[in-house]
């Protein structure tokens, strides 16, 4: 039955922080950390539960995603106003291609409570940098995202391979910094995040088949179906949310969690 706690637990935490810009990995691994939840099982299950929230997303999204693969197959990227594959291609290429080349070096040095506390600190300076940039909002809206921004921000979501910088906080901070609104960039950061977490999640379960058995199927199964059910109300919260919270309010929480766990269970 301890188990099956740990994986609501588990299930909470992935799906309320998974698209916050509070970095869902370093959650999960100080969580696991707390919990003394460890071993190839624990590893295997925080696969698993990332891919809730990504279906959660996908659900809410699924009529976006329709449109584009539809204009996508019909080769129709010139309609002005439109986010398009190409603009979400471009997004995820950096992040893709540098998390293949780097996924072992990652996996082996990164993954630990020390750096997601660094992390957490200097993704949060990021994000208060990019809200005080006071740079001119051009795009309002996810569909006036341009090539170029998109591509920048691309390059920013780079910064979240290492746990704690957090995809959404880095790709919002990118988006503030390249003139699109709150709303445009944490929009466009859900669009880019599916794809991209599909496929970083379908290697991942590949590479722990082995781990995948039928005796743990139920604790997968409930860190799944609850990170799905919270990401869905995660993601409504944060969009109405967005509109009137800056990123430094997330910053600073990353700060006091960051300070919190160093002193109380490292230090």
């Amino acid at each position: 039955m301890e188990e099956y706690l740990i994986a609501v637990i588990m299930g909470i935490v992935e799906g309320l922080t998974e698209f916050l810009p509070v970095s869902s990995t370093g959650h999960m691994i100080l969580t696991a950390d707390l919990l003394g939840f460890e071993g190839d099982v624990a590893k295997t299950f925080e696969v698993v539960v990332q891919l809730g929230a990504v279906l959660a997303v996908l659900v809410l999204y699924w009529k976006r995603y329709m449109g584009i693969l539809n204009d996508f197959f019909r080769f129709d990227f010139k309609r002005k106003n439109k986010l398009n594959a190409i603009h979400m291609i471009i997004a995820m290429a950096p992040a893709g291609i540098l998390g293949i080349s780097l996924s072992g070096f990652i996996k082996d040095y990164l993954f630990g409570a020390s750096t997601v506390l660094i992390g957490l600190v200097i993704g949060g300076v990021l994000m208060i940098v990019a809200e005080k940039a006071n740079r001119k909002i051009t795009s309002e809206h996810s569909d006036d995202i341009t090539y170029k921004q998109a591509f920048g921000i691309g390059l920013f979501q780079c910064l979240a391979l290492w746990p704690g910088f957090s995809r959404s906080g880095s790709t919002m901070a990118g988006g503030l910094l390249f003139g699109t609104s709150r709303q445009a960039a944490a929009d466009f950061t859900f669009m880019i995040s599916v794809p991209i977490m599909l496929g970083a999640t379908g290697i991942d379960l590949y590479q722990s088949r082995d781990f995948l058995t039928g005796d743990d199927l139920l604790l997968f199964m409930i860190g799944l179906a609850t990170s799905f059910i919270v990401a869905m109300i995660a993601v409504v919260t944060f969009l109405n949310l967005i509109k009137r919270l800056s990123l430094t309010w997330f910053a600073i929480y990353r700060f006091v969690l960051a300070a919190a766990f160093y002193f109380l269970v490292m230090y």
